[in-house]
């Protein structure tokens, strides 16, 4: 049986699914994703009784209006900063994709103001030292959208609805030039454990990229596989839930 939630006096941005008391998962999305994408993956959680917080980005949803972050460090300090996280014990974040640098970002940032972090659950992103020697990834709209093809978990039909294209282009594009802007050495750590999990099928994101996590944790180290592409989570919602939930 779930606890009573502690009342915490959130933003409307941040989506929480109550949980046990002491089990505070903090949920950051992939690059032009919104919060609502992960709400099964939420809820999900919750049935394994953690405390679970999906963190909106500026330029969605309820930010619609706000401006865009110019870094992936001030995406991490605008979540640090929106909530008293200390007051919930150590806490787990899962970020897929960018939001797994965002997420680092927010483990940093987190042990210098003594917010702990349990551990950092790494979905489907290259390590944050790789980043600097990759590719930039596309920002014009036609660049854009064959990316979001290429990557996949987009309804199809919604491509071509102007008006959801209207909404989505900004959101991405935003995200990706903080993306484009990030740099990270090898010699950055924390001290949280990584666990660092991927698609089998996703050719964005190889082992390899996957692995080279391990130079940011003084912690312990993982990697796990699922069958499935750079969405893989949606195909395993429980198995990957229960993977964070069991640490």
């Amino acid at each position: 049986m779930i606890g009573e939630p502690q009342q915490l006096d959130l933003a409307p941005w941040i989506k929480r699914f109550p949980g046990e008391p002491g089990t505070a998962t903090i949920v950051f999305p992939h690059a032009g994703g919104a919060a609502a994408a992960y709400r099964n993956f939420a809820r999900a959680l919750t049935a394994h009784g953690v405390d679970t917080f999906i963190m909106q980005y500026p330029q969605r949803g309820e930010r619609l209006a706000e401006p865009p972050a110019e870094s992936v460090t001030d995406l991490a300090r605008d979540m640090l900063d929106a909530v008293d996280w200390a007051g919930l014990g150590p806490v787990r974040l899962f970020g897929h994709c960018m939001g797994a640098l965002v997420g680092f970002e927010f483990a940093r940032l987190a042990e210098q103001r003594g917010v702990g972090v349990r551990e950092l659950w790494a979905s489907a992103s290259q390590a944050p030292a790789t980043v600097a020697g990759s590719s930039p990834v596309p920002t014009t709209d036609s660049g854009l959208l064959a990316d979001i093809v290429d990557l996949g978990g987009t309804d199809a039909s919604l491509l071509d609805d102007e008006d959801f294209l209207e909404l989505l282009l900004p959101a991405v594009r935003s995200d990706y030039q903080a993306f484009n802007r990030y740099t990270c050495g090898r010699e950055v750590r924390v001290a949280a454990d990584i666990h660092a999990v991927g698609g089998r099928s996703d050719h964005r994101v190889e082992p390899d990229l996957l692995r080279a996590w391990e130079c940011h944790t003084d912690g312990a180290f993982t990697l796990t596989m699922f069958d499935g592409g750079h969405f893989y989570v949606d195909d395993h919602l429980d198995e990957v839930a229960e993977l964070v939930s069991c640490t």
